[in-house]
């Protein structure tokens, strides 16, 4: 006998209840019509076969029943609403809310005018989304090379005017390029910005990994809750700046003996995208990297002078 196909259930929060425009139910907003994927309420069967033949025609079903999420997604907040304000369970609860967040988002607004619950707690000074995810951007950036110039007191005594001088190259290429803040700004061009055009942002993996298992994504641009909560993401050095590269360039400075140190080695490492990955609070591994510059881009070759023949 063959073996009977398994089934997934899925039942409603509480039965057929009639919300939205023109009194339809939330099922009834989301049904697709087909014999894999049917959101009718109280029960509803969702079956695939053992050998797993049907998967292709499941995945084009999830497919079309997200993008109803989109064509409808003014009725169906109003259904959740409606939903929400009975609703005593926290998980449902947070279901609902997640769902009412994610349709009612103002991704592609701008300007202050367009969103202006997006810009709660943010000064009057920054009128669009954009130039205040640079400017947080520019903020992290700033905190590395303060933290990069605060190690001068460590350094060894007869190398401490090297090393300011070397900091300070490293402060003037910053303001050269306005701290890189471009990483966070959707509307700069898709090779120097970590985000779309529209601002999604995606989780870049551990740093002893090529990406991440988990496929975080955040869009900071969406809504204010995302835009607090992007601030928990870390642009991560993967050869780490204080156990490492600072302390490195301290020594390098120290043992130069005549050669000159390649700042321009250790200006990558600090702030670009060389040696920084953007990753979710859960990705980011705060154990010992274990991993040390390289030896052969320490220091520069000095150019030799060549003898112009009379």
């Amino acid at each position: 006998m063959a073996p009977r196909p398994k089934a997934f259930k899925i039942r409603s929060l509480r039965g057929p209840q009639k919300y939205g425009v023109a009194g339809r139910s939330l099922p009834e907003l989301l049904r697709k019509g087909g014999k894999l994927l049917q959101l009718s309420f109280p029960d509803c069967r969702l079956c695939l076969s053992e050998d797993g033949t049907e998967l292709t025609e499941v995945v084009s079903d999830i497919d079309h029943f997200l993008n109803t999420f989109y064509t409808q997604k003014d009725d169906i907040v109003e259904a959740a609403q409606k939903l929400l304000s009975d609703e005593q369970a926290p998980k449902r609860q947070k279901l609902l809310v997640d769902l009412i967040q994610n349709l009612s988002e103002n991704i592609l607004a701008e300007s202050r005018e367009e969103d202006r619950k997006w810009f709660e707690g943010i000064e009057s000074r920054f009128k669009n989304k954009s130039s205040y995810m640079r400017y947080s951007c520019e903020s992290r950036i700033r905190s590395y090379m303060k933290e990069v110039s605060s190690y001068t007191s460590a350094v060894h005594p007869a190398a401490r005017a090297e090393y300011k001088r070397i900091t300070d190259f490293m402060l003037d290429k910053l303001k050269s390029v306005k701290y890189n803040g471009c990483y966070f700004d959707r509307r700069e061009e898709e090779a120097v910005c970590l985000c779309t055009t529209e601002g999604w942002f995606s989780c870049q993996g551990p740093f002893d990994r090529d990406y991440c298992l988990c496929k975080h994504s955040i869009n900071p641009y969406s809504n204010r809750e995302s835009r607090i909560l992007f601030s928990t993401w870390n642009l991560d050095h993967i050869i780490e700046k204080k156990r490492t590269i600072v302390p490195t360039l301290a020594e390098a400075v120290k043992e130069q003996d005549g050669r000159e140190v390649a700042w321009e080695y250790f200006y990558q490492l600090l702030f670009t995208l060389e040696n920084l990955k953007l990753v979710h609070i859960a990705c980011h591994k705060k154990t010992s990297h274990n991993l040390t510059c390289d030896k052969t881009k320490i220091y520069r070759k000095r150019k030799r002078m060549r003898k112009i023949s009379k």
